[in-house]
């Protein structure tokens, strides 16, 4: 596994992204969809940013799952990709206002989830 750039301005050097449980991303969109039933929506399309709101970088994820799955991941540091950008992660202020919904899981809580599935389906 490639990790992307470590020379970018932040903590660890590495990207930053927000990384959602996908349960999390499901309930945004019953959300959303309630909101369209009960006819709430205030134009024929709405836009809402979702996420946790909050960044990750790369080697903090990294460290993360390393810690919940017990497992020792393979990576190096490579050069950065051409377009990368330092970080990138969602203002969820409208999807908490006006939707009332809010990312519950933490990274680790997203990553242990994952892993389990993952361990599941491959047994």
């Amino acid at each position: 596994m490639s990790v992307f750039g470590n020379d970018y301005p932040t903590k660890d050097g590495t990207c930053i992204r927000d990384y959602i449980h996908v349960v999390d991303l499901a309930k945004a969109h019953v959300s959303a969809l309630k909101r369209l039933v009960e006819e709430k929506n205030t134009s024929n399309y709405e836009v809402f940013n979702i996420g946790t709101g909050k960044g990750s970088s790369v080697l903090e994820v990294i460290s993360a799952f390393e810690e919940v799955s017990n497992q020792q991941l393979n990576y190096k540091i490579v050069d950065r990709r051409e377009g990368d950008v330092i970080a990138a992660f969602a203002d969820t202020t409208k999807a908490n206002t006006v939707l009332g919904w809010k990312a519950q899981s933490s990274l680790k809580e997203a990553l242990l989830s994952a892993w389990k599935w993952e361990e599941k389906i491959r047994r």
